[in-house]
Parts: structure tokens; sequence; C-alpha cells
């Protein structure tokens, strides 16, 4: 269809082009971007919605914003890198979804003989409609769910603020444009509150509006409340009954009864029937650990103001059992997300940072059970989190995560700690701060790295003198220093400086259910052309699943720029691999690295164990011992090997 341009005057400003799209080219545009609008209308949508409601809505939105007729349109900004800036058929669709999203915050129908606007409640799309089901998307990681959170807050022009920056790449000029165009109130207090919203994790925020979590269209499906269908149905009459069933599948439920936002029981075995029961929670005794032979969490007792509260316990066995839909849903990689196979242990029952937390053990996870404390039958709210713990003992299972708030997390420490205190990694000759610990083991706030959004300090927590580090899950990881048989805590000056220049890069490590993280400076080397003094890091990250360690080694050349602890350089990465590890408790990497003159050399250093390293393929050259340095060429490659006191060849880290 040919186009045709003409000059019409738009929110912010006059003589800004307009096209009159086609019926044809809207259609186009919607049907090619389908998936992109409906993201966009299900992330404005109110989530007071509920997930279910969110889905159909945003799809009936999409729908909807097919004009009927030829429209001059005004051309708010696309997005960069994405569609052509000539589109004007995405563009009109865009701002017709967006406009309609931003109205179901506040539905409002007008009366002709009243000549006026009243609000309305909420009501179902007509189109599409889904009966005896409920959609969903797939719930994303502990990044999603606190992305989810802070957009919940937000009033729908900010919401669509965020997202049309974050997702459709727009500067602050054309979300303004965008947002007057589609009628949003208070544009400058949206794009302020879009503004301070701080991303989930450093910079990710468009990444994770682009996943699983927030799309309508990758979905999940689960029934509605059969029982409380079935108790209508027999009550119905025997004429009227498909009627009445299509009625009830059509109309959201009435609210959540005992088992809080479970989903409706199933189980029906004795085992399955004992685990949902808060009389058979397991409870340690307050002094076991002390005579325990094996100190892990099964000698830890349960603490908290509300560990007498069935309703919370309840609620909390009910939801791991069966997740409802409005659920958020997170686990470690590798940690089945099922019903526990009998009564677990109770481990914490009380309320930190505004939320009513439940903490509980079957002996191979630890699950965390949190919900609104102020009204527990509320809509949403309601968090369930899994981590592997299996093989857990007194030095990896010291503390647990009882709540995020504020960029801070708060530990329940084990029943065997007494001295607690912060220590900040990129400060090694700094002071650890005491960090008061309550009667029942309770931290005060923490400062979180997993959620900053720049390297500037890194808090780990000192526990009875091991050191360990949130990581964004359930435990926090330990950090030791050390060859891989002879690992400690990072208690030389040494140690603690190799960790200075290595904790920012702990960040790769987030989400991956780390166990441990080991530091080894493995080597000194003597830099060629006056370079002065490198040191060479291995650093692996073992998880408590057992597979999927990583591992990354680093040289650590002389700070530049007035950085004292300025992060080493990676030169190597591998992942699942025995590298550095006690199988193979040995190191040897390479770089290619340019001298102060400009010359350029391949460096390369392995542990004591080498007898001699040498380079091949681009780059040729041996020495015996355990460095090398080569004059080299910039860009050439390298393939490095060793030799071992036994005889045994070994490959440089890849």
């Amino acid at each position: 269809m040919e186009q045709q341009q003409a000059t019409a005057a738009r929110p912010d400003g006059p003589g800004v082009p307009a096209a009159f799209v086609g019926v044809d080219q809207a259609e186009a545009a919607l049907v090619e971007q389908y998936p992109r609008l409906t993201r966009l209308a299900y992330l404005v949508l109110p989530p007071t919605l509920g997930r279910n409601r969110r889905v159909l809505t945003a799809h009936s939105v999409v729908q909807r914003a097919l004009p009927r007729k030829d429209t001059p349109a005004q051309l708010p900004a696309l997005p960069s890198q994405r569609r052509p800036v000539t589109d004007p058929g995405y563009a009109l669709v865009r701002l017709r979804v967006l406009r309609a999203a931003l109205a179901a915050e506040n539905p409002r129908v007008r009366l002709p003989l009243l000549r006026r606007e009243v609000p309305v409640p909420p009501m179902p799309p007509l189109l599409p409609q889904v009966w005896g089901l409920r959609l969903f998307p797939r719930s994303g990681g502990m990044d999603e769910l606190t992305l989810y959170r802070a957009l919940s807050a937000l009033p729908a022009p900010a919401r669509a603020a965020y997202v049309l920056r974050a997702l459709e790449g727009l500067g602050e000029a054309d979300v303004r444009a965008v947002l007057e165009a589609a009628g949003a109130e208070d544009v400058p207090g949206a794009l302020a509150a879009a503004a301070g919203t701080a991303p989930a994790a450093g910079g990710r925020d468009r990444s994770l509006l682009e996943s699983a979590e927030f799309d309508p269209c990758a979905l999940q499906a689960r029934p509605t409340d059969l029982l409380r269908r079935r108790r209508h149905a027999r009550t119905a009459l025997a004429g009227a009954a498909v009627l009445v069933c299509g009625a009830l599948l059509t109309v959201p439920g009435g609210g959540r009864g005992p088992d809080g936002a479970a989903a409706p029981p199933y189980a029906e075995n004795a085992a399955a029937r004992a685990a949902l029961d808060p009389a058979q929670v397991t409870r340690s005794a307050a002094g076991t650990w002390r005579n325990a032979t094996r100190r892990d969490l099964s000698a830890w007792p349960a603490r908290g103001d509300r560990t007498h509260d069935r309703a919370l316990l309840r609620r909390a066995l009910a939801v791991w059992a069966r997740p409802g839909p409005d659920v958020r849903v997170s686990a470690t990689p590798d940690t089945a997300k099922g019903p526990a196979a009998g009564p677990p242990q109770l481990l914490y029952a009380g309320v930190a940072d505004r939320a009513a937390v439940v903490l509980l053990y079957d002996g191979l996870r630890v699950v965390r059970y949190a919900e609104p404390a102020d009204d527990p039958d509320g809509p949403g709210g309601v968090a369930l989190d899994f981590a592997r713990a299996d093989g857990a003992d007194d030095t990896s299972a010291t503390a647990l995560v009882l709540s995020r708030a504020d960029s801070n997390v708060r530990y329940l420490t084990a029943p065997w700690t007494g001295h607690a205190e912060l220590a900040d990694l990129l400060d090694p000759t700094g002071a650890a701060r005491p960090l008061p610990l309550g009667e029942d083991g309770t931290t005060g706030p923490v400062p979180t790295p997993a959620r900053a959004t720049a390297c500037t300090a890194w808090q780990a927590l000192r526990l009875d003198g091991g050191l360990f580090t949130d990581l964004g899950e359930l435990l926090p990881a330990r950090l030791t220093s050390g060859p891989p048989d002879r690992t400690g805590a990072p208690d030389g000056p040494q140690a603690r400086t190799a960790w200075a220049r290595t904790a920012c890069h702990l960040g790769g490590l987030r989400g991956h259910g780390i166990r441990t993280v080991n530091s080894w400076a493995f080597a000194q080397q003597q830099l060629p052309a006056g370079g002065g003094a490198a040191t060479w890091v291995c650093t692996r990250a073992e998880t408590w699943r057992g597979a999927g360690s990583r591992t990354f080694a680093q040289v650590q050349t002389p700070p530049a720029g007035g950085r004292r602890y300025a992060p080493g350089t990676v030169v190597a990465r591998s992942e699942g691999g025995p590298g550095c590890g006690p199988r193979e408790p040995w190191a040897l990497a390479g770089v290619l690295w340019k001298a102060p003159g400009g010359q350029w050399w391949l460096v390369a250093a392995g542990s004591g164990q080498l007898t001699e390293v040498g380079a091949s393929g681009g780059i040729t050259g041996r020495a015996a011992g355990s460095q090398l340095a080569v004059p080299a060429t910039a860009g050439a490659r390298a393939e490095l090997s060793g030799r071992l006191r036994s005889g045994g060849r070994v490959t440089g880290l890849r």
C-alpha cells in the first residue's frame, strides 16, 4: 500500500511528520510484532489483575489495537536498532496498545445521558476466553522477582515509562512523547518514578524484561479450583449444570482458604498428608547441636516468634506442596521443586522486614516461604524459594537468608555462631565491623553485593572466622584461599590482597548454586621489560550439586590509574572441569601482555608442580621451571603446555 506523508501537531511540538497508516499495514505490524506487543501490554497492565487475568487481558488489548480504517497517525519514536524508523504501522499499534493498557489501571465508561465518564470495576476480556484452565508465564529467578516487585509498586504511567526505556530502547524525550500521545497522566512524575527504579541486577533490566517471566506468549497451564467447581455443580439444577459450570470456570475465585495461595489439593497418600500437617513438623531441641556428632542443619533448633502459628505453618506447607499460579517460585540449578516426602524440619518462623518468613528443611533442601506480614490473604506477594543443602556441615551451612529488602539481606545464623562481623573485601587492610546478633540468631541488615550496580564495595560476612558472601541465594557461599588441598580462611595479607582484586569477578557466579569459592595465588612472576611483578590467581567455585563447577584464572598486574586494588584480568575460564581442584591441584595460564614500551609478550606461569612450560602455534617458546616470557605480536594465538614433576603433561586452563 502506498503511504502518504503529512504534517500534524504532536503533543511534544508542532511540525512533526505524521503518516496515514492503512489497515493492512497496521495488521502486518501487529502480526509481526505480536509477541513484543503482548509483552509490553502485560508489563504495563495493573498487577492487581493477577497473572492469569493479565495474560488474557494483554492478548485482548493487542488484538483490539487494530484500527478499523486508514488512520492518520503521529510517529512517536521506534525502538532503536530493532525496527526501522520508517515503520509507522508499528508506532500506531504500539500507541493504541499502550493507551488501552494505561486505561486498564482505572477503567471508566462514558454515559451519554450524563455526558460524563464513571468508574467501573475491571471486567474480564470478552476475547480471548479460556475455560477450566489458568494460564501464566513461566517463573524466573530472584532477579526477575525483584524487578516484578519494583514494577508492581509503580503507577501505570511509570511502569510504561520504564518498559519503553528498558524494553523498547527509547530515550527520555521519546518516552515523554509516547506517554503524552497515549494520554498518560503526570508524565514528568512517571519519568521521575521510572528513573528512580533500580535495575534488578546491574544493567540487566532489558534482558530481564525479555525473559520468560514476562512473556505472555510462553505459558504454563494449571486447572482452576476443581473442588469448588464440584461443590457448585452439586447444588445447581441438573438442567442448568452445563451453564453453571461454564460461568464458574470464567469467574475468578472469591478468596483464599486456610491454605493461603496454594493450588487445589491432590495428594492423598499418608506421607503427603503428613507433610501438610503443621502439627507433625519436626523440631530440634534447643541444645541438640552441642552434643551432635555432625553439626549441620538438622541440629538447628526452631527459632522465631511464630513457631507455634499453625495457620502460618499450614499455608507454608500447602504452598510448598502445591504452589499456585500467583506464587513466585525460584530454585537454584538442579534443585527439585516438588513437595517434601514427609514432615520437614522447622528452622524458623517469624517476621523479618515486613514479611512473615518460614524456613523448612527436608534433609536435602532448604525451603523459604514468605508472605506479607500484614495481609497474608492479600493478592500476590507470596514467594517460595528452594536451595540444595545436601552434605551441609558446620563450615558450609552457618547462615541462611531470611529476607532481602532495600539492597540489604538479613541472615539467620547457626546456633553455634558466637561472633559476627562485616568485612569489605575491596579493603584488605581495613578493620572488620561488628555485626549485632539477636537472641534468636538473626543479624541486622547487611549490604548485599548481589544487587549492586557498581563494584565499589563488597561486604562479606565473617562468622567465627569463616568468610561468606551473598550470591543471591538462600545459602551464602564460603570464601577460602590457598592450594586446593590446603584451603583455609583468607586471613593473611597476600590472601586478602588477592581477594580484593578478585571480588568484583564474583558477580558472574550469582544464581549458580555456589557452595564455596577458593582463590589460589599460584605464582608470582616478574614481567619482562621492567613491567613489575604480577600475581597469577586461579579461582574455583564448587556447587552444592557437585557438577557445574566454574574456574577462572586471572593475572593481577601492577595496578594503574591510582587504583591500588583494581580487579585482575581474567585470562581463561572453564566450566565443569577439574582444573585448580582437588583432582588436578595444579594450574597453568598465560596471556598476551603489552609492556610499557609497547612491545607485546606472551607471559605464562604455572604452579610449583611444573618443571617446564612451553608454547606452540602462533607463538613458540619453551622454558625450564614454571614461568615463560616470549616476545609476540598483537593478536597472536598460542597453545600452552607444561610438564609435572611426575612426568605428566598438562595444558593451560581453557
